[in-house]
C-alpha cells in the first residue's frame, strides 16, 4: 500500500492511496461470496451461485462494498498511526475500483489548526456596571401588585373604558373554521385591542351579545395593502373592575414571606441585583471573546463553522415551535437563514478554539466535583447516569471548563465601566 500526505491548508488535510491488486481482489471475492450466500437466481441452487456470475450481475454493489470495507479499515489505521484527530470523518474523493487493478482515492479531513495565541492576559473591553435602581424596584412591585390584583363584579352600569370585561367570543379562524373561545378577560381600550372592539365594547352590559367587526391590513408587495375584515360575535357575560393593592406592609404581609414592605423592597433588590450582576458577567464575558477573536489570525475548520450553523438555524427554529409556530409552514428560506449565521459561526468557531487552547496551557479542567453540583441543578443519580449515557456529560464538562477559562479572562482583564 502507497500512502502519501498533504497539508492542503493549515486545517484542510488529505490522504492519497493506492491499494496493491491482490489486497482488492480478496476483498471483492469475500463480498461476491456473502452475495452467493444471500441473493436468489433462477437456475442456481440457494448458496450455490458462483463468484464470478455475482460478480458480473451485481459488479456496482460489489465493487462499491469492497471499496467501502478498504477505505474504513485502511484511512482509520493511517490516521491512527500517524496520529491525526479528524473533526468531522473524511471525505473519499476520487475513488477508482476494478477486478485486478489498483484502488485508489483521496481521503479529505479536516484538524485544528496549530494556533498562535495572542496574549490573552489583560485584554480592555468596556462594561455596563450592574445596577439596581429605585425605580427598578419600584416596578417590579408594581408588576408583583398586578398580579396579586382582584376584580370586582360592576353590576350597576354597562362596560366603559378602564372595565374589565368577560367574554364569549365566536369567529372563524384564518382557515375558516368556526372557533368559540369561553370567559376572556379584556381591559376595554387596553391598546394592544383593535380600535374597532374597543369601540364596540363601550356601553355593552352584562348579558349582551353584539356583531364587531375588525378590519384588519395585511402588508403584500402587490396590492400594497390589502384589508381582511373578521366578524366576531360578542356576548358579555360580566364587567369587573380591577383593583390593585396598596405597595403597603398589608400587601407585603399577604405574600406570606415579609413582615413589611421595606423588607420586601429589600428582598427584590437583592433578587434584581443577583440578576443584573448575572447579565453584566455575560456580556462582559461576551465581549472579553470579542476582543480576543478580533486579535487572532487563523483559518478556521469548516466543520466547526458548519457545526455552528446548523446549531443555530435549529435552535432559531425550536424558538418558534416553542411559540406554537410550525417552522415548516413559516413560508421562510432556511437555507438562505443558514447561509446568513455564516460570519457569526465563524467567529464563534474562533471563540471555541481559542478558549480550548487557553485551557489547555493554563490546565483548566472540570473538576468531579463541579459537575456533581452542576448535575444537582437538575437532578438526582439517576439523571447523572443518563446524562453520561447520552454523551450530554461531557458535553456539560466541557461547558463548565469553558465558563472556569472565561473567568480567568475576566479575572485579568482590565474593564472600563460606563
Amino acid at each position: 500500500m502507497k500512502v502519501e500526505y498533504v497539508e492542503e491548508s493549515s486545517v484542510r488535510k488529505s490522504l492519497s492511496f493506492e491499494i496493491e491488486p491482490e489486497v482488492v481482489e480478496k476483498e471483492i471475492e469475500t463480498h461476491a461470496r456473502d452475495y452467493a450466500r444471500k441473493v436468489k437466481l433462477p437456475g442456481f441452487r440457494p448458496g450455490k451461485i458462483p463468484t464470478e456470475v455475482i460478480k458480473r450481475r451485481f459488479r456496482e454493489a460489489v465493487l462499491g462494498e469492497a471499496a467501502e470495507s478498504i477505505v474504513n479499515r485502511v484511512v482509520f489505521d493511517e490516521l491512527e498511526g500517524r496520529g491525526l484527530r479528524p473533526l468531522a470523518s473524511p471525505k473519499v474523493e476520487d475513488l477508482k475500483i476494478d477486478e485486478n487493478q489498483p484502488m485508489t482515492f483521496r481521503a479529505v479531513f479536516e484538524t485544528l489548526p496549530l494556533v498562535e495565541m495572542p496574549e490573552y492576559r489583560g485584554l480592555e473591553v468596556t462594561a455596563k456596571r450592574p445596577e439596581v435602581k429605585d425605580e427598578d424596584v419600584d416596578g417590579e412591585l408594581d408588576k408583583m401588585r398586578d398580579e396579586a390584583a382582584r376584580y370586582d363584579a360592576v353590576e350597576d352600569r354597562p362596560a366603559r373604558e378602564g372595565d374589565h370585561v368577560v367574554l364569549d367570543v365566536k369567529f372563524a379562524s384564518a382557515e375558516g373554521k368556526p372557533r368559540h373561545d369561553e370567559n376572556v378577560l379584556v381591559e376595554v381600550g387596553a391598546q394592544d385591542n383593535h380600535r374597532d372592539l374597543n369601540a364596540g365594547l363601550v356601553g355593552m352590559a352584562p348579558g349582551e351579545t353584539k356583531q364587531v367587526r375588525l378590519v384588519q391590513e395585511e402588508a403584500q408587495v402587490s396590492p400594497p395593502k390589502a384589508e381582511r375584515a373578521v366578524e366576531y360575535t360578542v356576548t358579555l357575560k360580566a364587567v369587573k373592575t380591577k383593583v390593585v393593592p396598596a405597595a403597603d406592609d398589608e400587601f407585603a404581609k399577604d405574600l406570606g414571606e415579609f413582615a413589611s414592605l421595606a423588607e420586601l423592597r429589600d428582598a427584590v433588590r437583592k433578587r434584581l441585583q443577583a440578576a443584573e450582576d448575572r447579565r453584566a458577567d455575560r456580556e462582559a464575558k461576551s465581549a472579553l471573546v470579542e476582543a480576543l477573536v478580533a486579535k487572532a489570525n487563523f483559518e478556521v475548520p469548516e466543520a466547526l463553522v458548519e457545526r455552528h450553523m446548523s446549531a443555530r438555524t435549529e435552535n432559531a427554529a425550536r424558538g418558534l415551535a416553542l411559540q406554537g409556530i410550525d417552522p415548516s409552514k413559516l413560508g421562510m428560506d432556511w437555507r438562505q437563514y443558514r447561509d446568513t449565521q455564516r460570519e457569526e459561526s465563524v467567529k464563534a468557531a474562533k471563540a471555541d478554539i481559542l478558549l480550548d487552547e487557553i485551557a489547555r496551557r493554563e490546565g483548566i479542567e472540570a473538576l468531579d466535583a463541579e459537575l456533581d453540583a452542576e448535575v444537582a441543578r437538575f437532578a438526582k443519580e439517576t439523571v447523572r447516569k443518563q446524562m453520561e449515557e447520552e454523551g450530554e456529560l461531557s458535553a456539560l464538562r466541557a461547558r463548565i471548563r469553558e465558563e472556569k477559562t472565561l473567568d480567568l479572562l475576566k479575572a485579568n482583564a482590565r474593564l472600563d465601566f460606563e
